[in-house]
């Protein structure tokens, strides 16, 4: 039979009750830690008992009341420092290192974690622990018993044990728990439905990305950066990571957002860090800057590559010592912010390239989410017509809605393998909202989408009826007008397609995952970026030599 192991923090009020020493009174009131060795359900083999060096003749007593009460149980006293046994991290940590160092033994012991005693911090990380598994252990509580008239409880104050108490083991597996973990759960979700804006996304993907930046959001303060092509949604994303920390009471202060592409020179600096009076010409006044605005919240520095040198080296100072001098003053300011940065470059790149610092680079990716295109997530544009129109109903107070041949034919062409979407959702808002007001009695019509399609097309460089004329600009500016006039029709449309789709990509992966969208979902492994550079190279290319493929792409 497995032997019956204990952990349990010394509790001074409720142990010391009763008086110290050989005083019998000290029998006569309940007392947590020697009441659980006097349970006749519950054999003690071992005590493993915490104390703090102050306690440390309270634990001698304790040990030897248990030994006098219950002399099968071993009693093991355990002193732990704690400098603040208030301060969550420090007693967490502790803990934690505890339950690393000890050498558990569950094929011939059974764990049980005291959690009646101790601080509330304690208490809060014994179960914490063990909820988690660091100890392999169940929890047992213990209290006195309240009816003290009872029949079974008439000798109480007479007989060592009569005070007891009762005891309750939890398993944190059992089934009676499953309605509070559901309640968690669905909480979880209604949150990552939320975080995209209540829109059902189809593309797996992307909804794990999210989930994963939920669990981030609601247990970090650490900066978070969001990659992805202009108008992948950045923006209302970083707005909506807020709010959820706002509604959890992670946060105090305001959602400030900046695009640092708009930032240049001495108005960089001031924008973002404040000055005083007199630091530049026209300097008039006294500025608190962004970064102070923050204080309590969140700020969102969209376009965080744009940045110049001095600010990067100034942003970086602020983010680890919360702390910076204004532009044009040697006193520093104070600010505490969580940062959320948004970017469409490569910044890795971009280090390489010394135009980002890299000790910057390295504090802003600890949580780095790519943020797809549109054309990556086609499966993902009809729920996004539904919720595009629902907003136009909102703003406008105007219901419009496809006819149903209309709304296949739109999104025929919006899901097809030559709808890159350049302009990401940014550009399908815009789309939705042309329709909606160009249309008539509130219903999309063919007549719409032909024009809104023709459009579009024209918008990208691909007019209809001009086909093979785009395609002989973009080819014979990449291959020369002999290699380009040497393809079929076939092939040189298909090169054209995937030039442009090159022209928009950050890199050769992101332009693969765009071209093979369809056939790399039946893959198990699935290489876009070998793919496209063996296509590229039937004719010569490569992603470096393109004109496209510059450090300057997808501007």
């Amino acid at each position: 039979m497995k032997k019956n192991v204990v952990f349990g923090f010394l509790g001074t009020k409720l142990d010391a009750m009763g008086g110290l020493g050989k005083n019998p009174k000290r029998w006569e009131k309940w007392r947590p830690t020697v009441g659980l060795c006097q349970q006749p359900d519950l054999n003690v083999h071992r005590l493993e008992l915490l104390y703090q060096p102050a306690d440390r003749a309270l634990a001698g007593r304790i040990a030897a009341d248990v030994a006098e009460i219950s002399p099968a149980t071993k009693v093991c006293l355990l002193e732990m420092a704690l400098k603040d046994p208030w301060d969550f991290e420090e007693v967490f940590t502790r803990l934690h290192d505890f339950s690393r160092d000890y050498a558990f033994d569950v094929e011939k012991e059974e764990y049980l974690v005291h959690i009646t005693t101790g601080t509330h911090v304690a208490q809060i990380c014994w179960f914490l622990l063990t909820e988690a598994h660091y100890f392999p252990a169940r929890l047992v509580q213990t209290a006195p018993r309240q009816n003290t008239d009872h029949p079974e409880n008439a000798d109480a104050g007479k007989l060592p044990g009569s005070a007891a108490g009762n005891i309750s083991v939890i398993d944190l597996d059992l089934s009676r728990y499953n309605q509070i973990a559901q309640r968690f759960r669905r909480e979880q979700a209604d949150t990552v439905t939320r975080l995209k804006s209540g829109i059902a996304t189809r593309n797996a993907a992307f909804n794990t990305m999210i989930e994963q930046i939920e669990r981030v959001a609601g247990r970090s303060r650490a900066p978070m950066l969001l990659t992805g092509p202009t108008g992948a949604g950045k923006s209302f994303l970083a707005r909506r990571i807020f709010e959820l920390k706002k509604e959890r009471q992670h946060l105090s202060g305001r959602f400030v957002e900046v695009n640092c592409a708009t930032l240049r020179g001495d108005s960089a600096m001031s924008a973002l860090f404040g000055h005083v009076k007199g630091a530049f010409t026209g300097a008039q006044n006294e500025r608190a800057g962004l970064l102070r605005s923050a204080h309590g919240g969140v700020l969102f520095l969209d376009e965080i590559g744009e940045l110049g040198q001095d600010e990067q080296a100034m942003l970086l100072k602020a983010i680890e010592d919360k702390r910076f001098p204004p532009f044009g003053s040697d006193n520093e300011v104070t600010s505490d912010f969580q940062l959320i940065a948004g970017t469409h470059r490569d910044l890795r790149g971009r280090v390489r390239e010394g135009r980002f610092r890299a000790d910057l680079y390295a504090r802003i990716n600890l949580w780095t989410f790519a943020l797809p295109g549109l054309a990556e997530r086609a499966e993902d544009i009809e729920p996004n017509l539904e919720y595009e129109l629902e907003r136009y109903a909102r703003d406008y107070g105007v219901q419009v809605r496809f006819n149903v041949e209309a709304r296949r034919r739109y999104l025929d062409f919006a899901t097809s393998p030559g709808a890159t979407w350049p302009g990401n959702f940014r550009e399908l808002t815009a789309s939705i909202t042309r329709l909606a007001t160009l249309s008539r009695g509130g219903r999309i019509t063919e007549t719409d989408i032909t024009a809104e399609l023709t459009r579009l097309r024209a918008a990208w460089g691909n007019e209809q009826g001009n086909t093979e004329g785009a395609a002989t600009d973009l080819v014979e500016a990449t291959l020369g007008a002999e290699a380009a006039n040497a393809l079929d029709i076939f092939d040189r449309c298909q090169l054209e397609t995937v030039l442009k789709t090159c022209r928009y990509a950050n890199n050769l992966s992101e332009a693969g995952r765009l071209l093979f969208a369809q056939s790399r979902q039946q893959k198990k492994q699935a290489n876009d970026a070998d793919r496209l550079r063996k296509y590229l190279l039937r004719f010569g290319l490569d992603w470096a030599g393109l004109d496209a493929g510059t450090a300057e792409k997808a501007v």
